[in-house]
Parts: structure tokens; sequence; C-alpha cells
């Protein structure tokens, strides 16, 4: 690892001195620092952690590197970025399933409430449920009655047992009193491939994960998880308008192991903070259609909190 991260830092050629990268901030990292992602390139953490890295880029003074560690509902990103050193030179693409769905599915390898701290929150990432251009539905109510008529037979895709996707139908089957068929993917970049293929009828999927694809009508979304309608779907109604009391969205920001060090998480959260100006960033969420949802720490950490405790109520429920 250590002459990987030699090698990555000779390649970028950065040269940033410490006054540049931070206002002479106290701490600086020593080596390529690391922004793990724990769900497959293309999904909706990935290219938010790729948009902040590359904003972030001139701040620091080493490469930030972007590496997916896809698998169990996000859990081996974050057990592993729980189990490192609390010394900046790690982060978890976190906020999303492996911090406030999966740990009320089954047990984790971390404490989702005490094995991190949080840097920050960037977004908030609306949730839409679509189907696929050659799917048999056109909307949600049409899904619901054939899974009533057939129970286990309309398919949907997640990006892991446990995940928040998964936790979107699990909730709207308990809510609408129906039995969905649940496919697990590794994120919501294969997700999304498995429903313009046709191999599933229904995701969830956040709108930078869609990309032009609704536009062009490869999918059609049919509701949205949120509290309400989004700016960019007007005609597309809530699961709320449509008679499921189903609220949930995701989030996604930065965080790192527990124990970690005042200085560093300041010095982390201030260049973080200061690259969501930057127009790389601003392009990303005006491209995607991202939600900018800025928290620090630990209000990030509460709202994580709360999201998980309102799953595990209704998973206990079921």
């Amino acid at each position: 690892m250590i002459k990987r991260r030699g090698l990555l830092a000779a390649a970028a050629g950065i040269a940033a001195s410490p006054a540049r990268a931070q206002g002479g901030a106290a701490w600086q990292p020593r080596g390529p620092l690391e922004i793990i992602v724990g769900f497959a390139p293309g999904g909706g953490a990935d290219l938010a952690a790729r948009a902040i890295a590359q904003a972030a880029a001139s701040r620091f003074p080493v490469p930030l590197v972007v590496i997916n560690k896809a698998g169990a509902g996000g859990a081996l990103a974050a057990q592993q970025v729980a189990g490192l050193p609390p010394d900046g030179q790690a982060l978890l693409v976190g906020g999303g399933s492996e911090s406030t769905s999966l740990p009320a599915f089954r047990e984790v390898p971390y404490d989702p409430k005490r094995s991190f701290r949080a840097i920050l929150r960037l977004t908030r990432q609306p949730l839409l449920v679509v189907a696929g251009k050659r799917g048999r539905f056109a909307d949600l109510k049409a899904a619901v009655e054939a899974a009533r008529a057939q129970p286990g037979t309309v398919s949907h895709a997640s990006s892991g047992i446990g995940s928040l996707y998964h936790a979107v139908f699990l909730l709207l089957g308990k809510a609408a009193g129906v039995e969905f068929l649940h496919v697990p993917y590794t994120g919501g970049g294969p997700s999304l491939q498995a429903l313009l293929a046709g191999t599933v009828e229904l995701a969830v999927l956040a709108p930078e994960e869609m990309g032009g694809l609704a536009a062009d009508g490869e999918v059609r979304p049919l509701a949205v998880a949120s509290a309400g309608r989004l700016p960019a779907f007007p005609a597309v109604p809530t699961l709320r308008e449509l008679g499921w009391n189903v609220e949930i969205e995701n989030m996604k920001g930065l965080m790192g192991p527990a124990g970690m060090p005042d200085a560093v998480a300041t010095s982390l959260h201030d260049r973080f903070r200061a690259a969501m100006s930057d127009p790389a960033w601003q392009t990303f969420l005006e491209r995607t259609g991202a939600t900018e949802g800025y928290l620090n720490g630990p209000a990030f950490q509460a709202a994580m909190d709360r999201l998980l405790d309102q799953v595990s109520a209704a998973v206990r429920q079921t």
C-alpha cells in the first residue's frame, strides 16, 4: 500500500504547499488520501466521491484517490475504514445503507453510531422508484396490484440486501400489504444496468444515477420516496400522495475512523467544505440533479442516527 501510494503521488505531480492547501493548517496528510466507496462505480456514492475529490484536489498537497470496495451493502468498506488508524489518510463515503439501513437488518462488524467520526454531509439524495422502458408498468399502482395478485413475482433491484434501496421496497411492501421479489446487486450502477436489460422490473435510483435516461425514455420514474416532489420531475407523485406512508432519503458525506483528533477532523472539514463552492462540485450538482445537503460532522451523525432508528423500527414491525 505504501509503495502504491508513493507511485500515485509521483504520478499526480501535485506540489501544493501546506500554506496553499488550507491556510497553513497544522495538520497535513502524509501521502495520498483515500476516499473509499462501498459500492460499484457508477452509483450515487461513487459519483459524489469523484466529484468532491476533483473539487477538493487543489486544497490538498497530496492526491485524493477514490477506491471502490463494493459488497455487503457497503458494509465491507465501512468495516475497513472503521479498523484503520484515525489519522485522516482514509475516509468513507458514508450516510447511506451502511450507516442508516443495513445495521437495522443484520449484525455488522462495526457500530454505525460509534465507530466513525463524521466530517461533513455533502448531499441529500432523493430516491425515485422507477421502471424500465420496456416494462409492463406505467405507474406504481399497477405494479402494486400485480404484486398483490401474484405475490413475489414483481421483481425489483437494489444495491444489496439491507441497503437503503432495499428498505424502500420493504417499507412500500409493508405499507401496501404486498410482497415484491428482491434481486440484490452491488450498487446503483449494476442495479440500473439490470433494469435497462429487463432483468428486473423495478428499481430505486437517485436522480444522478439516471442521468439523461429518464429524459430519453429509457427509464420511467413512477414515484418519489422523499417528502415532496422533485423540481426535476414535477409530474412524479410521492409515495405519500399515492396513499402509502413511506418517506425515505439517502445522504452522502465523509467520515473517518472514531478517535480522529480534532485538528485532523477540522482540517478535513474545512477543505472539503470550501470545495463545495468549487465549480467542479457545482457542475456535478447541476448535471446530476443531486441536492446539496451540507451539515457539519455532529449534525451529520445525528441525521444518520435518526434515519437508522426509523428504519430499525420499521424492520422490527415486519
